[in-house]
């Protein structure tokens, strides 16, 4: 998902916006970051914010965040949660809003210019975020609201004390001098490293393309995909004809249909190499010295590593309990793995003889002319009938409806930061305004890979804003004048974005600390992978899954084989999700005295592999160590296991709707309720335990889910 920023978490200004604008010189008036946007929602006006805008709004929005912490601290009062709590809450408002508009255009169209402003903005807020977290005065006021004030306040209000506090007491407010010194430093070099990240492994992906010199070798690519390729290369600068361009997982779905296997591996390769130090790029270096540096955090602290200092504010709670969930999926999965490998190999024998040995570079291949031949059906099959403006539309967007009463209307007059983005108005059951949203899904070299959820602006009912909530993709967008295709894998990873989506504009909470989709890791998945499910729902399949041409609906004889499809072979799928899990928690368990050396990074991941009976070359890790940028680049750090842990949640009350209604209205109200609208306002297990009346998550049908 979305790379997180500590700042946002804490936000908001107590200035009105006139008496900003007596403080800021007129100069920093014409900045439009700085003036409250008349569109819509107060959404960006892009057609107003130039380059040169961000670097002063940004000083000028932190300068007036220290003011503004200066102002609590100076206050002769007695400390009470209306003179402490809500100024700090609201102390950041304006930084939060610059951030939010500056670091979506960081991810998804990072220029040369974005990225140098990029490296001058980072250790500002570092440094900012240091200030307020080791501001003794400040958070002895803090302390002694929450020891005078805790029990006697609710709700909303005594989550939001309860959240700020334990939050600078987890950052080392309570550190002695000298160990609250280092933590600033580690806080100042890990910000360094991840922008050093953020620079190199894209770099690293987007050097990583594979040239094509004929059409010969793209045998067995359609004739879109083709098309795609010869787009790819123009852009690229045309070293060849044709060029494959390398996405973020460590397999690339153009795998399952190129006929020729010397490219399959050359594609296989540059993926799996992109940074590992076998070329100019190389990561390594950072994601050593970034866990080294996190290790150390967690004993400054007082833990053992730092997956236990990070997994104590998560639902599992502790290394164990997670280990414990993985180790019975392992042992489920790991028969069903080796014997899904065998079938995929002796059915490639067949054609290439006795002695032929399976590789990973082979198996999506063979795995397809596998599932062609036993279901009949392959990818190009159904592909013309994913249109994305219709999963768009028809689908994801036909389902917030029915489940929700959510209407949406495309705005052509609200400015983007790209051409390639849609504006949505957000209409509720009533009709009233309720949110607005983006859409950005093609891909392009100024994008980092993967998927994720953002907002240009959360839900707050104290300042009195709705949400601008945003999705990028990265799917390949079609030659001018042809319909832009998706696989099923982008169809879903377009459901479960919105899922995030809807986690946001459904948001009713009062305070921008909690609203939203400020909840731990492990829960924060949950509404993406449930809404996953509606994609496959035959009333909501059928009213998206029209022939690109035609728009006739997917014939029935097709759509029975497509939907027997989805969980075909899926041990691999779960098998990569878990080595990276792994690797990930392998990492964030170890003293900061065991942190291997760059040169030995990728021994380590091999052991580490190995040491969970995960080590096996047709099933590597989702992501490996090199380009694990969930991990070393964003907020998931000893946190990837929440994929598969929100899965089982999703699954559970994939269930209970089924049970009630899939596209009950009644139920999908019960969901907004007590789930979607919630935020971070209580108890997270107990959100869970309301809707579904389970007192704990039931992780046995998970693998009944995918087809295990």
């Amino acid at each position: 998902m979305k790379k997180q920023l500590t700042i946002c978490l804490m936000t908001a200004m107590v200035m009105t916006t006139t008496s900003l604008l007596t403080s800021c010189d007129q100069r920093q008036h014409e900045n439009p970051l700085l003036e409250e946007s008349t569109l819509p929602f107060g959404t960006p006006d892009f057609s107003k914010i130039k380059v040169s805008d961000y670097l002063p709004a940004f000083e000028a929005a932190i300068q007036q965040q220290r003011d503004n912490i200066q102002k609590i601290v100076d206050c002769q009062e007695s400390a009470t949660f209306e003179n402490t709590i809500l100024p700090f809450e609201d102390s950041g408002r304006l930084l939060d809003r610059v951030s939010r508009i500056f670091f979506a255009i960081v991810e998804a169209d990072k220029t040369p210019e974005i990225g140098d402003i990029e490296k001058k903005v980072q250790p500002m807020i570092t440094d900012l975020e240091n200030e307020i977290s080791f501001n003794k005065p400040l958070f002895e006021r803090i302390r002694q609201v929450y020891d005078s004030e805790h029990d006697a306040l609710q709700g909303e209000d005594q989550k939001l004390l309860e959240e700020i506090y334990k939050e600078f007491v987890r950052k080392g407010a309570l550190l002695p001098d000298d160990k609250m010194e280092r933590m600033k430093e580690i806080n100042r070099r890990i910000s360094d490293l991840q922008q050093q990240w953020g620079d190199v492994l894209p770099d690293a992906t987007n050097n990583a393309v594979v040239w094509v010199d004929t059409k010969e070798e793209l045998s067995g690519l359609s004739d879109a995909d083709i098309a795609q390729c010869a787009k790819d290369a123009e852009s690229r600068g045309g070293k060849a004809p044709y060029a494959i361009v390398i996405v973020n997982t460590t397999q690339q779905a153009l795998l399952a249909s190129l006929d020729n296997r010397d490219l399959r591996r050359r594609i296989f390769e540059a993926s799996v190499h992109r940074a590992d130090g076998s070329g100019e790029y190389n990561t390594f270096p950072i994601a050593c010295e970034i866990a080294r540096l996190r290790a150390e955090q967690a004993e400054l602290m007082g833990y053992e590593n730092y997956a236990s200092y990070s997994l104590e504010k998560a639902m599992a709670k502790t290394p164990d309990n997670v280990y414990a969930f993985l180790k019975d999926l392992i042992s489920q999965y790991t028969p069903k793995a080796e014997t899904e490998t065998r079938a995929i190999e002796d059915f490639a024998r067949k054609t290439q003889g006795a002695d032929f040995q399976l590789q990973p570079y082979d198996r999506f291949y063979y795995s397809a002319k596998m599932k062609k031949e036993l279901l009949n059906i392959s990818d190009d099959e159904v592909k013309p009938y994913f249109n994305i403006d219709s999963v768009l539309i028809n689908g994801v967007f036909y389902a917030a409806n029915r489940a929700y009463g959510l209407t949406f209307k495309q705005l052509d007059n609200i400015p983007t930061y790209h051409p390639d983005m849609k504006a949505f108005e957000v209409l509720d059951k009533d009709g009233s305004p309720l949110a607005l949203f983006y859409c950005d899904y093609f891909r392009r070299p100024t994008k980092r890979g993967g998927a994720w959820m953002d907002g240009f602006q959360k839900q707050s009912h104290r300042w009195q804003q709705q949400p601008i909530i945003f999705n990028v993709c990265n799917s390949a967008k079609a030659p001018d004048g042809q319909p832009s295709l998706l696989t099923w894998d982008e169809v879903t990873t377009m459901f479960h974005e919105f899922g995030h989506a809807l986690h946001g504009i459904l948001s009713n909470c009062q305070y921008n600390h909690l609203s939203g989709t400020s909840v731990a890791r492990d829960f924060v998945e949950m509404p993406s992978q449930f809404n996953e499910s509606f994609a496959s729902i035959p009333e909501i399949f059928d009213h998206y899954a029209r022939h690109c041409e035609t728009g006739e609906a997917m014939p029935a004889d097709l759509k029975e084989r497509m939907l027997q499809s989805i969980t075909f072979q899926t041990a691999y799928a779960l098998g990569e999700n878990l080595a990276a899990t792994c690797l990930d928690l392998a990492w964030h368990m170890l003293p900061s005295k065991d942190v291997p050396t760059p040169d030995q990074a990728a021994a380590f991941e091999t052991e580490a592999l190995r040491r969970v009976g995960l080590l096996n070359p047709q099933i590597p890790p989702r992501y490996s160590t090199s380009y694990f940028n969930h991990v070393f680049g964003g907020g998931y750090a000893a946190g990837y296991y929440s994929y598969l842990w929100t899965e089982v949640l999703a699954v559970n009350i994939a269930d209970v709707f089924a049970q009630r209604g899939a596209l009950d209205p009644a139920t999908g109200q019960d969901f907004r309720d007590k789930i979607l609208s919630r935020g971070n306002t209580g108890d997270l297990m107990q959100f869970f335990t309301d809707f579904t009346g389970m007192t704990s998550p039931d992780a046995s049908g998970l693998l009944r889910s995918r087809g295990l």
